[in-house]
């Protein structure tokens, strides 16, 4: 019970320390792994797993598209990938489907992997510029 609740409060110290950059590359990891989640269930035949997984990824996806700043351009990319990609989680929660599913998380991973990238290249700007 003890490494519980200290897993609990890293998680938490985690969350209230990240930067914002860093909570949205939580939110990507988070939405993949309901995503998968949501695959075992349909997997194990346990629909409800399937179901509140599926609309724990959905949820994320909204507070991705919440998070967009419109003044950049590329905010209309990600809205219309957060858009398909909310649509198809859909289909997938009718439908059971887990290559959907599978869609989708491959969706998500390109956009984490280009969002760590954003951050990477984002470092090593400010470290140029400390060091000018």
């Amino acid at each position: 019970m003890l490494s519980a609740n200290a897993y609990a409060q890293y998680n938490r110290n985690k969350i209230l320390t990240a930067s914002p950059a860093e909570l949205t590359l939580m939110l990507y990891d988070g939405c993949i792994k309901f995503i998968n989640i949501a695959k075992m269930g349909i997997d194990e035949k346990d629909l409800a797993k399937a179901n509140t997984n599926i609309k724990k990824a959905e949820r994320i996806i909204v507070e991705l598209q919440s998070t967009l700043n419109e003044k950049y351009e590329v905010a209309k990319d990600f809205n219309a990938v957060y858009s398909y990609v909310k649509r198809r989680l859909l289909e997938a929660n009718i439908a059971k489907d887990n290559e959907i599913l599978e869609e989708c998380a491959g969706h998500m991973r390109t956009m984490r992997d280009t969002w760590k990238e954003v951050m990477k290249t984002a470092r090593q700007g400010e470290r140029v510029v400390q060091r000018a």
